[in-house]
């Protein structure tokens, strides 16, 4: 069991905060269980068919045998929203000492070849561009909702209803926050750092730091994580309209190729009056682009305007 002892100032800075590098390394637990977490098992066929297999094998031999990893992998964000690479950074200026001390507490049975950091952060640069980076909008969007759903619970009951739903192995009593089943048995005063939450669709179960000199914080699984992979459906013809009208849809479909305000309204039977006044709102929405040709003006739809008519 690690525990966390939390004053009445450490709760007043207890924070949230997104690691794309944690995430990134966390999927490595479901790279080398694939029954770990079967609702990601769509993502792990698919990281599997990009990564190559001396990549697949160093990265899952950085997992313990008891599924924990090693804390200089994940160092605690400084902002709320770290870059990936800035985070990477400080992984590949950690100590080879630490490296190595990190790895023993890990319980990591075969330590990689690669026991400097910069090797191991090319693979986990390329293992992030390759399998989380590409769906990281979507991730995002489940760990802000669910986020927003914990800063309710806090505001209306408190730490004690902030950790209630987290995960069974979390319990909180008496200023101390306690998680069940951890590879490490120690407990740490936070005495003033606060404590730091993330959430993330990779966790199984609650990862606090293996280290006890680690300052306190707390990975844990987010809400929502069921329907992340669900296939995003296909297009509704009939929405452009509800959305913009039928008259805006309409000019939108035409506009794949350049056309001037009198072409489109010999197209479509109308005044140019009533067509600049449509192509005006278009405009302004960023929906299309112009440009003059001599005398005329010539619109054709912007990037966020092929998406939008896009099947």
């Amino acid at each position: 069991m690690i525990s966390f002892g939390l004053g009445v100032e450490d709760l007043a800075d207890t924070h949230f905060a997104l690691s794309p590098l944690e995430e990134t390394v966390l999927s490595l637990r479901v790279l080398r269980e694939p029954g770990l977490h079967a609702v990601h098992l769509p993502w792990r066929g698919s990281a599997l068919a990009r990564l190559g297999p001396e990549d697949v094998r160093l990265l899952t031999s950085l997992v313990g045998r008891r599924l924990a990893l090693p804390d200089f992998l994940t160092p605690p964000p400084t902002t709320f929203a770290p870059r990936f690479e800035d985070q990477l950074e400080v992984v590949r200026r950690t100590p080879p000492e630490i490296v190595r001390r990190d790895l023993r507490a890990a319980l990591v049975e075969e330590p990689p070849d690669e026991t400097d950091a910069a090797g191991l952060c090319e693979v986990l640069r390329r293992h992030w561009r390759l399998t989380v980076e590409p769906l990281w909008s979507r991730i995002r969007l489940v760990l802000e909702a669910d986020m927003t759903y914990r800063a309710r619970q806090l505001a209306v009951g408190g730490a004690r209803l902030l950790f209630a739903d987290m995960h069974p192995n979390l319990r909180w009593h008496d200023g101390v926050l306690s998680i069940a089943q951890m590879v490490g048995n120690h407990h740490v005063e936070a005495s003033g750092r606060g404590l730091l939450l993330m959430p993330s669709v990779f966790a199984h179960k609650p990862a606090p730091p293996v280290h006890p000199e680690e300052p306190p914080c707390l990975v844990y699984p987010s809400r929502g994580v069921a329907t992340l992979w669900d296939p995003v459906p296909p297009p509704d013809p009939t929405a452009l309209v509800a959305l913009i009208g039928a008259p805006r849809a309409t000019l939108l479909g035409l506009l794949g190729e350049p056309l001037p305000t009198v072409e489109l309204a010999r197209r479509l039977g109308v005044t140019p009056s009533a067509v600049s006044q449509h192509l005006r709102v278009l405009y302004g929405a960023g929906l299309l682009t112009r440009v003059r040709d001599g005398r005329r003006v010539l619109y054709g739809r912007s990037p966020l305007g092929d998406r939008l008519v896009s099947p």
